[in-house]
């Protein structure tokens, strides 16, 4: 009899947490960015009527959502503002989909957000200037989408960033200055847009950057002394803009790049033993890879 008792109760437990839920109002917001996602149409589509856990790309933790990864998975449409609501997450990877519609300015409530991918899509509309609010994040990518307005100064409040991808977007107006306080990135792409106006020298103090892309802008002036001390950049492209001078760029003479692009006659600098045999055009069309 003893037995039998611990049978169900083990039988009880393993049920309740294989079937354990999520609140009704992160599954709402799930199913809310299905429907306005077309659901119906995606490549690995959910069953409703099946637990949530069983849901493809929704990662659960404690009884929360911590990961949403639909990834390459045909979603068509805007993104829910009800997607503020999962307060829980530090994953969403909506990348290489065809969403439309301007980014929900809900989207600054996830406040545990670690990562968040939204390149390759058709995303309009600016960056909520409230972005600087999820303080957790550690990437940022939107590139190739159709994103206007100016990059908000408040990007510079990301201190744990390591990866800002805005390429291939429609941004316009100054790089904000900001950008400089962010000490832990390592890469900073904002090709193919609409920027002007001189570097920050404030971006000098990025000392753990190693790519930086500004290549296809409207930058002009001088190329910032202060780039001197980007000791770890293995990627310099800044090709394609309207740059008055190179001089700053001497300080390559005792360096080597995986990528060195820029569009000045190189015979008109004091190079020296600058090895441009190991330089190669960067690709700038990135593409992601489902894990």
């Amino acid at each position: 009899m003893k037995k039998l008792y611990y049978l169900s109760f083990s039988l009880f437990f393993l049920t309740t947490v294989c079937f354990a839920e999520i609140s009704k109002k992160e599954k709402k917001a799930l199913v809310d960015l299905y429907t306005s996602t077309n659901g119906k149409h995606w490549v690995k589509k959910w069953d409703l009527n099946t637990p949530v856990s069983q849901w493809h790309g929704i990662t659960i933790e404690d009884n929360k959502v911590i990961e949403i990864n639909l990834f390459h998975n045909n979603l068509m449409g805007p993104i829910s503002s009800e997607i503020g609501k999962l307060e829980h997450l530090k994953v969403l990877n909506l990348a290489f989909n065809s969403l439309t519609g301007a980014l929900p300015a809900e989207i600054v409530n996830l406040s545990n957000l670690k990562v968040l991918k939204l390149e390759m899509n058709r995303l309009n509309g600016e960056i909520p200037n409230e972005i600087g609010n999820l303080k957790e994040l550690v990437e940022l990518s939107a590139f190739n989408n159709f994103l206007t307005g100016e990059i908000p100064a408040t990007v510079g409040n990301l201190k744990g960033l390591k990866i800002l991808n805005l390429s291939s977007n429609d941004l316009y107006g100054n790089i904000p200055a900001s950008l400089g306080q962010l000490s832990q990135l390592e890469t900073l792409g904002l090709f193919e847009n609409k920027l002007e106006g001189a570097v920050p020298k404030d971006m000098g103090m990025l000392s753990n950057l190693k790519e930086l892309v500004l290549a296809n802008n409207r930058l002009d002036g001088e190329i910032p002394n202060e780039f001197a001390q980007l000791a770890s950049l293995e990627v310099f492209q800044i090709q394609n803009n309207n740059f008055s001078s190179f001089k700053a760029l001497e300080f390559l003479e005792t360096k080597e790049y995986l990528v060195f692009d820029y569009d000045k006659d190189d015979r008109k600098l004091e190079f020296k033993d600058i090895n441009f045999s190991k330089t190669k055009m960067a690709d700038t069309k990135f593409e992601d890879i489902e894990e």
